[in-house]
């Protein structure tokens, strides 16, 4: 018998025994990662030196947040040199009026008068023709110039900014490139970082992650994208143990030759911490076979309800007028799928059983025998 109170606090709590039919299923090791489609390596596309790191491993980004900051002067002589070469265009564009002018009148002049010789006139029209393409090669440069600013990573509203204002500023902010959680860092603050480095950081989506599961060559056309499938870490008896539902999402078309496994491909939508890549897991994958029968429905309870009690399978019960008290059942099950345990013994459906908890109820009968054993 068990306090009230402490009924509450490890959650032991009862159900009705119900008939269900279980599909199939493939079992097989798995391993946990982070979706690859849902990452991104951040970077820097010039040379320069980190002045503020404003994200930590473990920080949750939205895209285009600010992540750091670098001071470049590659990316202020690139700023001058745009602004020089504008300068040559304001220039360059009066001297072309300024020639044209002088050739129409000197032409106007030959025509009418021939007060100037056609010398001077082919001369006047040749100066104009030189302004001109002075003139296209000063905006040639000018666009040349803020292209180059453009694959340093500015944008056309800062290079708008940098025009209007004539002010050097050599700050390049680095911003996520999609919504997620910093994975890795690799930047201090006042470091030398330049293109050459594959990445500074890594972001990741940590909502929908993959598990990568080895199935056997012998089993692979059981199995079909779209189906569903569990995966579990720890051992779901206990308390550390969880089970994340998710649906077959790739099934690879290479069979490794040393293994002959093929790697499948479930995707896990995650909102809590216990899923993380890395992890070593256990992946149990819906089959699918049109020549398999209908299975059978049998009474069903979850996984963690069954205990193994010595040496064989038992789940609790609740004691008939007695609150708060429970007894074992020893019964027989099946393989579990999906975490439910089929019970072909023991149990019959509509009986009240625990469903949860059930690890507290074997420790107190532990003690009890012990108790007894003195």
């Amino acid at each position: 018998m068990l306090a009230a109170e402490a009924i509450e606090r490890y959650g032991i709590k009862t159900q009705t025994a119900q008939s269900r039919a279980l599909e199939p299923t493939i079992h097989a090791p798995a391993r946990v990662g982070f979706n690859t489609e849902s990452m991104a390596h951040v970077g820097s596309p010039l040379r320069g030196r980190v002045t503020e790191v404003k994200v930590r491993v473990g920080d949750t980004v939205k895209t285009g947040q600010e992540l750091l900051v670098i001071e470049s002067p590659e990316l202020g002589e690139a700023q001058a040199e745009y602004l020089q070469r504008r300068v040559g265009v304001q220039t360059a564009g009066p001297a072309v009026d300024l020639s044209k002018v002088a050739w129409e009148r000197a032409r106007g002049l030959y025509e009418q008068s021939q007060g100037l010789s056609l010398t001077e006139v082919q001369r006047r029209e040749a100066e104009y023709k030189a302004s001109v393409a002075a003139l296209k090669a000063a905006e040639s440069a000018t666009k040349a110039a803020a292209n180059r600013l453009h694959l340093l990573g500015m944008t056309q509203d800062a290079l708008d900014r940098l025009a209007a204002t004539g002010e050097v500023v050599p700050r390049y902010s680095v911003h996520a490139a999609i919504d997620g959680m910093v994975v890795q860092r690799e930047v201090t603050l006042g470091e030398l970082v330049s293109p050459d480095r594959e990445y500074l950081m890594v972001l990741a989506d940590a909502t929908k992650l993959w598990v990568l599961a080895d199935v056997p060559e012998s089993r692979l056309m059981e199995v079909h994208v779209g189906t569903r499938a569990w995966t579990s870490v720890g051992s779901i008896s206990d308390e550390g143990g969880r089970r994340f539902e998710g649906t077959v999402a790739f099934i690879s078309p290479l069979v490794d030759p040393t293994t002959r496994t093929a790697q499948v491909r479930i995707e896990v939508p995650v909102t809590e911490s216990s899923l993380r890549p890395g992890m070593f897991a256990q992946a149990e994958i819906v089959v699918t076979d049109p020549k398999r029968s209908t299975p059978t429905a049998h009474v069903v309870v979850p996984e963690e309800a069954v205990q193994t009690v010595e040496g064989a399978p038992a789940v609790f019960v609740p004691v008939r007028g007695e609150a708060y008290t429970f007894q074992k059942r020893i019964v027989t099950v099946g393989a579990a799928v999906g975490g439910w345990v089929p019970v072909h013994s023991g149990l019959i459906e509509g009986e009240l059983y625990v469903s949860s908890g059930t690890f507290i109820l074997k420790a107190e009968l532990g003690k009890g025998s012990a108790a007894h054993s003195h």
